[in-house]
């Protein structure tokens, strides 16, 4: 009786610990690519690179502090046929329009980088609203195009930022290939951090304002063009429906 009691409770366990893992499955699945089960925690990401197998890459530039290099780099991204994508400050844009202006005539992307370049995640959904709305609203008025990215302040994001962007029809963008220009390092130094780290569907994290990032900037495009790779802003590398993502933030076509 003992020993048909314990298997009883063994597959009544069993039985249980299946529906849980069904149930988790099923919640990732109804609640978008951005919920991962990780670590007992339903947690919401955004997306870092995305699994192709077309050596498509973007690479980015997040503006927030000057433009001493902004026409440097516009010029070696025009000269190179390279369409990138800018995340602005609400700060900045306003600061410099004209370069707002510019950027969108190069033919690159435009995503908000917040209004006030502050760590979000310690924002309540309030002043998550506020911050993305106006942010995108400043770049809206000079280019007369929606924006559709945003990229988060320091990379700092909690659930309520990601689910509050997304039920604004904004796509949270991180990175998988820092290139670390903002520590001021060499332009050779920099080159290689993106070049050795960079695979298909990579997401490359630059500023506009790096002290080389302008003089790095040739030797990682060259390079990565030759070794097969194609340029695309990040609007165009990601999955905007019938996607997954995985506990990377690499997100992946729905099959």
């Amino acid at each position: 009786m003992k020993v048909f009691v314990f298997g009883k409770r063994r597959v009544i366990f069993a039985v249980a610990v299946f529906a849980v893992v069904l149930i988790l499955s099923l919640l990732v699945r109804t609640t978008g690519a951005y919920a991962v089960y990780t670590g007992g925690t339903v947690r919401k990401l955004p997306v870092y690179s995305v699994e192709r197998e077309d050596k498509k890459i973007a690479i980015s530039f997040d503006c927030a502090w000057g433009v001493d290099s902004t026409d440097k780099i516009l010029e070696i991204l025009g000269r190179e046929q390279v369409r990138a994508t800018f995340f602005m400050v609400e700060f900045w844009a306003e600061k410099y329009p004209e370069y707002v202006k510019k950027i969108d005539e190069a033919g690159c992307e435009i995503g908000t980088h917040s209004a006030t370049h502050s760590y979000m995640s310690k924002q309540s959904e309030t002043e998550i609203r506020r911050e993305l709305e106006t942010s995108s609203a400043a770049i809206e008025a000079v280019t007369g195009k929606k924006v559709e990215l945003f990229r988060a302040p320091y990379g700092d994001y909690d659930d309520l930022l990601v689910e509050t962007a997304k039920s604004m029809g904004l796509f949270t963008i991180q990175w998988d290939v820092d290139s670390l220009d903002w520590k001021d390092l060499s332009a050779n130094e920099i080159a290689m951090r993106v070049i050795n780290r960079t695979k298909s569907g990579s997401i490359i994290l630059c500023h506009n304002n790096g002290k080389h990032t302008a003089e790095a900037l040739p030797i990682i495009l060259d390079t990565l063009k030759n070794s097969g790779y194609e340029f695309v802003p990040i609007g165009e590398l990601i999955y905007k429906d019938n996607y997954t993502i995985d506990v990377n933030g690499r997100q992946h076509a729905a099959n």
